[in-house]
């Protein structure tokens, strides 16, 4: 068949109820106007997302800017990324407050949104950033976040399990975001 007549549908990921949740108040006070930028990390704390790789990136960021770091979700790797955050002197910027309900509400509030995963799927944590307006950073891990971000055009990717290069791409994002609306409009093919 030729390739030409393939045509790639994507999972609807973008949904008018998600918008409705980003709309919604986070009661955090890291959140609020005027505090440092927050990094966000979202998903089940195991080997797969790699958070590890988030905290040490996060504390090369930190060592040269004031910045935050959330990462929500929940998991076996709790106590070795909490311990983690401790040994790198980092418990007063970062914190991990679970799963919570509502995770878009948040991401339509921080700072940049990193997918610091080992191996992905189709990331729909990612679009659903992007969908938030949100500005991205992503590991160029297999499979999907290549695609999603076309190859580094709607956010970075960098190597897996490299927090300098990790670091860097997220100093580049805070440092010159992509206007929310165009990652709305990329993130809107997924709907």
């Amino acid at each position: 068949m030729p390739r030409r007549r393939i045509v790639t549908v994507y999972s609807p990921i973008v949904t008018p109820q998600l918008f409705a949740q980003a709309s919604e108040p986070v009661a955090h006070p890291w959140l609020a106007r005027g505090e440092p930028p927050v990094v966000l990390g979202v998903g089940t704390l195991k080997i797969q997302k790699d958070f590890e790789t988030l905290i040490r990136a996060f504390a090369r960021l930190r060592a040269s800017r004031p910045a935050r770091l959330v990462i929500l979700g929940d998991g076996a790797q709790r106590p070795t990324l909490e311990g983690l955050v401790r040994e790198l002197g980092l418990e007063n910027d970062v914190a991990l407050p679970g799963y919570v309900d509502n995770p878009y509400a948040w991401m339509a509030r921080a700072s940049v949104f990193v997918l610091s995963s080992a191996w992905e799927g189709l990331p729909g944590a990612l679009v659903e950033a992007m969908a938030c307006g949100c500005p991205v950073v992503s590991t160029d891990c297999a499979s999907g976040p290549s695609e999603i971000l076309e190859k580094g055009l709607y956010g970075p990717l960098v190597r897996v399990r490299d927090p300098g290069a990790l670091a860097d791409a997220i100093v580049s994002v805070l440092d010159a975001p992509l206007p929310p609306e165009r990652l709305r409009v990329r993130a809107s093919e997924f709907s």
